[in-house]
């Protein structure tokens, strides 16, 4: 059982493992080099295989690369990119001619050379760093940061920033299944997989795993990120790696998808947004990306091989982020009505692309009076199974499971690529579920999605986009059809939270529909410069800002209770 201790952030668990010298992510660190050696001789091994030995495939596969890296480098520079990113790629594109005029001669294997340079390159960007100095840094700063930030909104003058009424956990409450991951990261190597809404997640997601006393993670982050120096001077400390979304080519996908594979079978810890991005629409996350994923299998089957008996398992912890509000709302909408079915959409300069934007994002978000769940939802196994603490596995049934079964052709263990694509797929089928059930909902969320629904029947006839266009001054609902409307829901939600089928915040599971409505309406109109749904003079409800309102609906899509309204 965790032992709690209190201090005046709130309550916080104690370490699993007080001595810094023993996380997997500090060895990983102070072997930097090695491991960039091997994750560049294995992510070539793994790339040529994949193009049949054929050098004639890596040739080809090699001017691919250099041609949307040109396109990058020219169409979609980033402030975090390196800054010989240009001549880089100019000395790769001379070198290729050249290879190719027959002026070089060729390794054995043709443009081995030059792939082995990219890859470097990439190993080089993608690989992070850890200081553990930095990381104790970093938790009391955060902390720190957070706490005062806190009590500072809470009164008034320059004392009220030292002041500690209001401790972090009475904002952010950490709940679900936190003694039993904490067994399971005795035992074997945990991935944390959270939804993704907001810029903050990131920060929030890394106190909340030191706050239940779990070793520091490896974690991917953007490398736009990296173009905020306070943001930069952290993450290249803290064991983030970077990923860049702009570069689809082969090469970078096995390199990165090996550094994740060889970090898990060292034993780190890992956390990575399956989602890829933040929800742009407000919906749960439906499809993931199972390039990461899938390297856990991978790693579990080598884990396995290497080991025996002896292999450490690999456990999944599907964690969903509650806010009531999110700040970055209006422009995530925004880019989803923009680009509804198109997935290439970076965007750098966002609500928190500077230092000081972020400083002033950090601060609105703790100077609204609004409360957030992290939610630690029931740990599986990389095959979607019931764990016990002591790491087991069990099916439906009840049954143990050996899952190093799962991996078997003809009595033993073999790689087999087409069969583990078919894991990754249904395990990503299965946080998707674990999402869904394991998310809190709030009661902003539930009167959004009845308010949304009322005028969406309303105007049966338009499209998604002429909704959006309706003036303010149509967008009106009396009093008694909201509180109808959250009432039949409210009776839905909670025979579903009877079921285990979702979470539901105090309020919405006890509360009456008079103060669902009242503490929904007041937490919309938080932060927002045009409000979702406000009182207007007639005491009826109107919305300012359809578009928000959409956004804050959507994450009760996918649960079918539109037949309920």
């Amino acid at each position: 059982m965790a032992t709690k201790v209190h201090n005046q952030d709130g309550w916080l668990y104690d370490p699993i493992y007080p001595d810094a010298s023993t996380w997997p992510i500090v060895k990983l660190a102070h072997e930097r080099e090695a491991f960039i050696k091997e994750l560049v001789a294995l992510s070539i091994e793994n790339i040529k295989e994949q193009l049949g030995n054929n050098p004639a495939n890596l040739k080809d596969e090699l001017a691919r690369t250099l041609y949307s890296e040109r396109i990058r480098v020219s169409q979609t520079p980033w402030k975090a990119d390196a800054p010989d990113e240009k001549e880089f790629w100019s000395k790769v594109k001379k070198d290729m001619v050249r290879i190719n005029a027959g002026h070089e001669n060729p390794h054995a294997f043709g443009h081995e050379d030059l792939v082995q340079r990219i890859v470097k390159r990439y190993a080089e960007e993608i690989a992070g760093v850890f200081d553990v100095n930095a990381y104790d840094f970093a938790k009391r700063f955060t902390t720190t940061l957070f706490s005062r930030l806190l009590n500072a909104s809470q009164g008034k003058g320059m004392a009220r920033l030292f002041e500690t009424r209001h401790n972090l956990h009475d904002k952010i409450h950490l709940v679900g299944e936190i003694d039993h991951i904490r067994e399971l990261a005795k035992r074997g190597t945990i991935i944390v997989v959270p939804t993704h809404f907001s810029n903050l997640d990131s920060m929030l997601i890394g106190w909340a795993i030191q706050s239940i006393g779990l070793p520091p993670v490896l974690y991917g982050a953007g490398l736009n990120l990296f173009g905020i120096k306070i943001l930069a001077w952290f993450m290249n400390r803290l064991g983030a790696y970077k990923v860049d979304r702009r570069k689809k080519n082969m090469l970078y996908l096995e390199t990165l998808k090996m550094y994740s594979e060889l970090s898990l079978r060292r034993g780190c810890n890992g956390l990575f947004f399956p989602g890829g991005t933040r929800s742009r629409s407000g919906m749960l996350e439906k499809r993931l990306k199972l390039g990461l994923l899938g390297t856990a299998l991978q790693a579990q089957r080598l884990n396995f091989e290497n080991d025996g008996e002896e292999a450490k398992k690999i456990f999944v912890v599907p964690v969903t982020i509650n806010y009531n509000f999110v700040l970055e709302a209006q422009s995530l909408i925004d880019q989803h009505l923009k680009i509804s079915g198109q997935e290439q959409y970076y965007v750098e300069n966002d609500d928190f692309s500077t230092s000081t934007k972020m400083i002033k994002f950090i601060y609105r978000f703790f100077t609204a009076s609004s409360e957030i769940a992290v939610r630690f939802g029931t740990p599986m196994d990389l095959f979607g199974n019931r764990l016990d603490e002591e790491g087991r596995s069990f099916d439906p049934h009840g049954n143990e499971v050996d899952i190093k079964k799962y991996f078997f052709s003809n009595g033993e263990i073999s790689k087999d690529l087409q069969r583990d694509a078919e894991y990754t797929r249904m395990l990503g089928e299965e946080i998707v579920k674990r999402y869904h059930r394991e998310a809190v909902v709030f009661s902003s969320q539930v009167v959004a999605f009845a308010a949304f629904r009322i005028i969406k029947a309303r105007y049966s006839k338009m499209d998604l986009y002429g909704l959006m266009r309706l003036p303010s001054e149509d967008l009106t609902i009396r009093p008694k059809q909201l509180m109808d409307a959250v009432g039949k829901l409210v009776e839905r939600l909670r025979e579903m939270y009877a079921n285990g089928e979702i979470q539901l915040e105090k309020e919405v599971q006890e509360g009456s529909i008079a103060n669902i409505v009242k503490k929904g309406v007041a937490n919309l109109g938080i932060y927002h410069a045009k409000l979702p749904l406000m009182y207007n003079e007639d005491k009826d409800f109107q919305s300012q800002d359809i578009k928000v309102l959409f956004f804050y609906h959507n994450r009760l899509e996918g649960y079918g209770l539109h037949k309920f309204i």
